[in-house]
């Protein structure tokens, strides 16, 4: 008797193990699952982490690789699917949201660099400007397809034409992993970093 006590005691640690190994990430009341697919390709949670500013919470990020890294110039680098996954947690304008991006995108790149990429910042900005509001709970999903491009998903509902430009994946990148990251606490926890 205790022998099968110790047997199901030992199956019941590794079921509870196994369960934790598969959970999902809890930040701010959004759960991200450990894993995702984009263009048929199986993507790892890297990290996930609060937007905050000026003490309020934006949104809630993921960012999914195909690999986990922990360097901001080995994630530029991975090749094949990526997927960033925000998920507001207060009510935005899309002209607000948008902005930011814009803002973090100036901080983090020289002006020739940017005017190189404008073409593909126009579009992605008409895309998200046909929603007028991205009410509290909106999911944004912006995944590179390798030989697609940038996609943009808002709600469930593609938006805009996938953005063929590579460069302008790692421009967006590097609104939350380069030199003057929109939140450096976020930059951490994307990069696996859990403090």
């Amino acid at each position: 008797m205790p022998r099968r006590s110790l047997l199901a005691g030992a199956m019941l640690t590794l079921a509870a193990t196994a369960s934790i190994a598969t959970a999902a990430v809890d930040v701010a009341g959004v759960s991200f699952e450990d894993s995702s697919n984009v263009a048929a390709q199986s993507l790892t949670l890297n990290g996930a982490g609060v937007r905050t500013r000026i003490m309020f919470k934006v949104y809630a990020m993921g960012l999914y690789l195909p690999q986990r890294t922990d360097t901001p110039t080995a994630i530029q680098n991975l090749p094949g699917s990526k997927r960033i996954r925000i998920v507001t947690l207060r009510d935005l304008g899309t002209d607000q949201f948008i902005d930011a991006l814009i803002e973090g995108l100036k901080k983090n790149h020289p002006p020739e660099a940017l005017a190189s990429i404008q073409p593909s910042i126009d579009a992605f900005r008409n895309a998200m400007l046909t929603l007028k509001e991205a009410p509290k709970g909106t999911e944004v999903l912006i995944d590179w397809i390798p030989g697609g491009g940038t996609r943009l998903t808002v709600g469930g509902t593609r938006r805009g034409d996938d953005i063929p430009d590579e460069r302008f994946y790692a421009a967006l990148l590097r609104i939350w992993l380069g030199e003057q990251p929109a939140d450096n606490d976020l930059k951490k926890r994307l990069l696996g970093s859990a403090t």
